[in-house]
């Protein structure tokens, strides 16, 4: 995409919620160096007001709360696009997919009453996909995909649960509402102190890796997507994003040693080579297309 294309946006305001998570912080930074003036809003749980960016001037710090429509509302007022990543890796159970799902639904509502809203780029999961009993056929899976609500609640895979349920919400309320919205569903990020073997996207991580879907991104290349899905007007529906596959035992093993430090690796006893089993080509196009651009005021 020509960088002619880019120049359309970055002289707009966008709201980056929540700017406190780890993508949310990177997303802002990024923003800055593109030449966006951003409306960062931090959840009760983080604090922008530390960040490295919180005293530029092109940045307006709000605390919001997922659960408050009125604190949404006032983040993104006067905002053209919204980045919208909710991203409590701390612990997942039945109370935090109920969460989940009510905030997306006050986010999108809030989208929809406002005028100036042109673009929502929702930043779901994997996990939001692979769940379910085509788990065991030999179909690849992609974008059309979407993990089974009961299949999730029934080996409680609460993290997917949250993902599929909130983004559907998501979806329903675009839909219904004329908000034109992208979804970005993200693999394990490698990034930040949330990355251990506790982190919830990872129940179900052997069998992940029996059936070729466990993926991983790093996250500059996460924030590149973000920005490619928000800018380039032909961006459409559902991206999977992730840039390597766990198919090999050392791979496996330098995952699992990056989860738990130790002074010697696991046993990689009993893994297996593994075919993948998840594209994100329609992605790849996109940012095959739009990457020169992507290097524009950076």
């Amino acid at each position: 995409m020509a960088p002619a294309a880019i120049a359309r946006h970055t002289a707009k305001t966008v709201c980056v919620m929540d700017s406190s998570s780890r993508l949310g912080a990177a997303l802002v930074d990024r923003l800055l160096h593109r030449g966006y003036t951003v409306h960062a809003a931090a959840f009760a749980r983080g604090d922008a007001t530390k960040a490295a960016w919180s005293e530029n001037k092109r940045v307006r710090v709000f605390r919001a709360d997922p659960l408050d429509y009125n604190s949404i509302a006032e983040a993104i007022r006067g905002c053209s696009g919204l980045f919208y990543t909710f991203d409590d890796e701390s612990s997942y159970d039945e109370f935090m997919v109920e969460t989940e799902l009510r905030a997306a639904h006050n986010v999108l509502e809030a989208c929809a009453q406002a005028d100036t809203i042109e673009r929502v780029v929702f930043t779901s999961s994997v996990t939001a996909l692979i769940w379910n009993e085509k788990l065991k056929v030999t179909e690849d899976v992609d974008e059309r995909d979407w993990s089974d609500p009961n299949f999730c609640r029934k080996f409680k895979l609460w993290h997917a649960l949250a993902k599929t349920l909130s983004e559907k919400t998501a979806w329903a309320l675009a839909m219904d509402r004329g908000v034109d919205m992208v979804a970005v569903n993200a693999g394990l990020i490698l990034a930040g102190p949330e990355l251990s073997s506790a982190n919830p996207y990872l129940k179900g991580a052997p069998e992940m890796y029996e059936d070729g879907v466990l993926v991983t991104v790093k996250l500059k290349f996460l924030v590149d997507a973000h920005i490619c899905v928000f800018e380039n007007p032909d961006a459409y529906g559902r991206y999977l994003c992730f840039n390597h596959t766990i198919c090999h035992p050392k791979d496996a093993i330098n995952l699992a040693q990056m989860l738990s430090p130790g002074p010697s690796p696991p046993p990689s006893d009993g893994l297996g080579v593994i075919q993948g089993r998840i594209h994100s080509k329609k992605l790849n196009k996109l940012l095959l297309e739009y990457r020169d651009g992507l290097q524009v005021a950076e």
